[in-house]
């Protein structure tokens, strides 16, 4: 019996490492990456860490409590809605790539058009999960596929969770691809996948870079982390901050309320679109997250004239009401007079000139 145990035990060991070192995990930095990596000020004892103390979770096992609940509870109720949601349709392949817009897709994916040039900041149109049975889309949300996508001029990547950086669709998309940019550490898995060294733009928190005339891209702090294994934090998470010669536009990532949102409005004024997290928030895990009652807050230090909100409406991966962010958008823009507008998936939003 307990070599049979043992041998159970050595079959189950094997098959997880066999998991963890698919393509798909991606690969930690090595070489003269990781030597940057570890010349970096934001990487301390082994890690990236945020420039405020930040815990990840706010009670002791509620990280395993959470991945529990992913990987075996049913939804709780309300957390995905009852019907398939509504998508609209658009070819994006015949639209004008001088038009100045915004698609998005659902959750944080979207494509921005500005100033001739075509950005797609953190598609996930395959999987949002190493297996397919977690992080299942909402109904009708799965409408678009890499395929669909026109070439892409920049890819901008947040950071390398699952429900940001996409292996399958970021590989279908490599041929159709100018430039990625991606934080410091991130740029490993997508040489690993067979995109070359020369096409990724990988930035530091306050570094920037002018991609070609006219286009600066400046990567700048959020309060989040990073993994797609066991291991955690060996590549960083960001915001940015893309100029072009007809908008300013900042990417929000993923990341709780701090004070990056007030410093970031004061050294870059005048931006036009901000895009930022709503959804998705736990009080187990407000600090890495932005909660409901800081978003009006994080936007009104912004200062941005336009504000878009994403994090929402494909995915349950916290347990809050589905619809909830919409509404909390909603009030910002009804209540509180902030210029929030809500696209519905796939809706062309005009930006203007």
């Amino acid at each position: 019996m307990g070599v049979v145990l043992l041998g159970l035990v050595a079959i189950a060991g094997i098959a997880a490492v066999v998991f963890l070192n698919r393509p798909q995990f991606g690969r930690l930095p090595r070489g003269e990456r990781k030597e940057r990596i570890e010349r970096s000020p934001n990487f301390r004892d082994g890690e990236f860490r945020n420039r405020q103390a930040t815990v990840m979770m706010t009670s002791k096992g509620e990280w395993w409590r959470t991945v529990w609940k992913f990987l075996f509870r049913e939804d709780a109720a309300g957390v995905r809605p009852t019907k398939p949601m509504e998508v609209t349709r658009t070819d994006l392949k015949a639209l004008d790539a001088n038009q100045e817009l915004l698609v998005w897709f659902g959750h944080s994916s979207y494509l921005v058009q500005t100033a001739g040039r075509r950005i797609l900041v953190d598609p996930v149109f395959c999987r949002a999960a190493p297996v397919s049975f977690v992080n299942r889309p909402f109904a009708a949300t799965d409408a678009y596929a890499p395929e669909d996508m026109p070439r892409i001029d920049y890819l901008v990547i947040t950071h390398d969770h699952w429900d940001h950086l996409d292996y399958e669709t970021v590989v279908r998309l490599r041929e159709r691809v100018g430039r990625v940019v991606c934080p410091l550490g991130v740029g490993e898995h997508f040489e690993y996948w067979g995109f070359e060294p020369k096409r990724i733009v990988e930035l530091d928190w306050d570094e920037e870079a002018m991609t070609e005339e006219g286009f600066r891209v400046v990567c700048l702090p959020t309060r989040h982390f990073s993994g797609r294994g066991l291991r955690r934090n060996r590549t960083l998470w960001a915001s940015f901050l893309i100029d072009s010669p007809t908008q300013r536009i900042y990417i929000g990532g993923d990341g709780g309320y701090d004070d990056r949102f007030a410093d970031i409005g004061r050294r870059f004024p005048g931006i036009t679109l901000a895009m930022l997290e709503n959804g998705q928030y736990n009080e187990a895990w407000r600090y890495i997250h932005t909660m409901p009652e800081y978003l009006g807050r994080a936007a009104r230090e912004l200062g941005a004239e336009r504000i878009v909100t994403v994090h929402h409406s494909k995915y349950a991966l916290a347990r809050h009401a589905w619809d909830e962010p919409l509404e909390h958008a909603r009030r910002l823009a009804e209540r509180d007079s902030l210029p929030v507008v809500m696209p519905g998936i796939g809706e062309v939003v005009r930006l203007g000139n």
